[in-house]
């Protein structure tokens, strides 16, 4: 059974920092791309960031970008998300994921963690 727990959540002020950490475990954390999505009172689930299961390639949405940053270590089959500058709009539940293809005809596979709450106060 694949877990994915996150941590690190709580309520700050603008301008303030948080780090996020998952901590996956029932699968080979190091096969997995390892990436932080986010969702808003009555927005849809939205992409902030993604790193590659080797650590080499990070991708950010552009609304993150030089603000927050995310890596991992195999070691601990930990991914974490440092927040920095934080704003109202960061506001949201966070969520853990991580995805692999596999296949000759690529098939994916995708968990999900039960998400931590970030809010972040004007």
């Amino acid at each position: 059974q694949v877990h994915l727990v996150e941590s690190g959540g709580g309520l700050v002020q603008a301008g303030d920092s948080l780090r996020l950490s998952c901590v996956a475990s029932g699968l080979t954390f190091s096969s997995y791309n390892m990436g932080w999505y986010r969702q808003a009172p009555e927005k849809a689930r939205e992409f902030v960031a993604q790193v590659s299961w080797s650590g080499d390639l990070t991708y950010y949405a552009d609304s993150v970008k030089g603000r927050f940053t995310i890596s991992r270590d195999n070691a601990k089959d930990t991914v974490y998300l440092q927040m920095n500058s934080l704003n109202a709009e960061d506001t949201a539940v966070y969520y853990c994921h991580a995805s692999v293809a596999i296949g000759k005809i690529p098939k994916n596979y995708d968990y999900w963690g039960q998400g931590t709450q970030v809010t972040v106060s004007s």
